[in-house]
């Protein structure tokens, strides 16, 4: 019995469709929704409680195979019933219904709920976590956690003087901090002010926002597959790495970290070898500036390993998370990166203790079934069915994340030719999504096997060949 029908026995066995995506029920709540809450951005309306497994149901009752799975944010597929279980603990109702001020007030067992979960997975080399809300939180505080201790470490064992406390107030200088954030080139690191000033993917998650003169350092445009044109690639990265230490080096202000993704999401599902990561690394240690690593779409076990990263060979100073785990942060290892002192990495709640306790039984079940052998297994069959797929269409290009698990995507020759892609998949029962201008990526959960892979590969050939 596969690890898809323990967990869901009643998952349908494919796609059922009844009407238009979105249908009139959708359609319905949609308009009743928006006249107090934004649907701009809505597809359809969804019906939690009868979604279940790989399959998202819509308020119609179509039932569409999902692999995109809220973004990125489903681990276990839809209504887990380990989840439900913990759900429905005391552990739970406690933690929910007296949410503490962690930092000042922790619980009595959030030790044992961090050591069981989340701390049973940290990355190599990071042994302390800091939790947080969401991705863009967690990107927050680690630059936050960068500067203080850049800024610390500048000053030493000296005390505040009165003219940075007295300046601060002000918002000026020597009290603040000229310090600034590197990202990278279609980097998408969140929403708000400081993560927002780090992304780089598209004009209208920045429009009319406020933001930081940050540095910005070229990421490699490869050529794909990877493997067919090495020696392009390698000058590309080569140029990159050389760009990245001159901008370091030339700075005006003191650059206090780096932040990058594994695997670039939102930007377009770009990816670059391990070499250039480890080059990456290389030139941030010898400059003295802090590695942050964003894991927060890329973390969780979908490429095949618990951290993204870790198919690079590298030890970041920072690591972010988020989506997947259901509960957000960064780890750590070096203690001066938590701040020198009580409130200045501090917010009322710094995490919560339900999420963190459906992190510890993600990661329990991640284990427990050993989901990271089976998304390794089925991203490789997956990957193999969609290269034949691309060998019979034109377009379909740029096929990559070979060996990365669920990490795959690929483009259409045009934005246009991707957007009609993606909606002739939703006729056909597949919800997928999009990512830079022309990209396409999959997202599915960790419970996603090949019978699921065999239906999806099957969409995207009818796709293709419809438009």
């Amino acid at each position: 019995m596969s690890i898809s029908e323990k967990y869901f026995p009643q998952e349908p066995q494919s796609p059922e469709l009844k009407t238009a995506i979105p249908g009139p029920q959708s359609k319905a709540k949609l308009e009743e929704l928006s006249a107090v809450y934004d649907t701009k951005a809505a597809y359809f309306v969804t019906d939690y409680y009868k979604s279940l497994g790989n399959y998202i149901v819509d308020a119609d009752g179509n039932k569409l195979l999902d692999s995109y799975c809220q973004i990125s944010s489903i681990a276990l597929g839809y209504n887990n019933p380990a989840l439900l279980k913990v759900a429905h603990s005391d552990e739970m109702a406690v933690a929910l219904c007296n949410r503490p001020a962690l930092a000042c007030f922790p619980s009595t067992d959030y030790y044992e709920i961090l050591k069981k979960g989340l701390l049973s997975v940290a990355p190599k080399g990071l042994d302390k976590v800091c939790t947080a809300h969401t991705g863009s939180d967690a990107n927050e505080m680690a630059f936050k956690a960068a500067f203080l201790f850049q800024a610390s470490k500048k000053r030493g064992d000296k005390p505040f003087t009165s003219e940075e406390l007295e300046s601060v107030m002000e918002n000026k200088l020597p009290g603040t901090s000229d310090m600034v954030i590197l990202s990278f080139e279609k980097g998408f690191h969140g929403r708000l002010f400081g993560s927002l000033s780090t992304t780089r993917s598209k004009a209208i998650h920045k429009l009319d926002i406020p933001a930081f003169e940050w540095p910005k350092a070229p990421f490699p445009q490869l050529k794909y597959p990877l493997d067919q044109f090495q020696a392009e690639n390698k000058a590309e990265e080569e140029r990159c790495l050389k760009a990245l230490e001159e901008i370091i080096v030339n700075s005006p202000a003191k650059i206090a970290a780096a932040i990058i993704e594994p695997v670039q999401s939102e930007g377009g599902d770009n990816h670059a070898s391990p070499e250039f990561f480890q080059g990456i690394r290389e030139i941030t240690k010898k400059h003295g500036v802090i590695l942050i690593v964003d894991e927060v779409q890329t973390g969780g076990g979908a490429s095949g390993k618990m951290w993204l990263h870790e198919h690079y060979g590298i030890v970041p100073d920072i690591m972010t998370f988020s989506k997947k785990m259901q509960n957000a942060g960064f780890f750590f290892s070096e203690a001066g990166l938590a701040g020198d002192q009580p409130f200045r990495q501090f917010n009322t709640w710094c995490g919560d203790p339900s999420k963190a306790l459906i992190a510890r039984t993600i990661i329990e079940e991640i284990k427990d079934k050993n989901l990271l052998t089976s998304v390794t297994e089925t991203g490789d069959y997956l990957y193999s069915k969609l290269e034949a797929i691309s060998a019979k269409y034109d377009k379909m290009i740029n096929l990559r994340g070979k060996g990365r698990g669920f990490f795959i995507a690929f483009d259409a020759p045009t934005p246009e030719l991707r957007n009609k892609f993606i909606a002739e998949c939703k006729k056909l029962g597949l919800n997928i999504g999009g990512c830079g201008e022309q990209g396409v990526r999959l997202r599915p959960a960790l419970v996603f096997e090949k019978k699921h892979a065999d239906i999806l590969a099957s969409i995207i050939d009818q796709a293709f060949s419809k438009i």
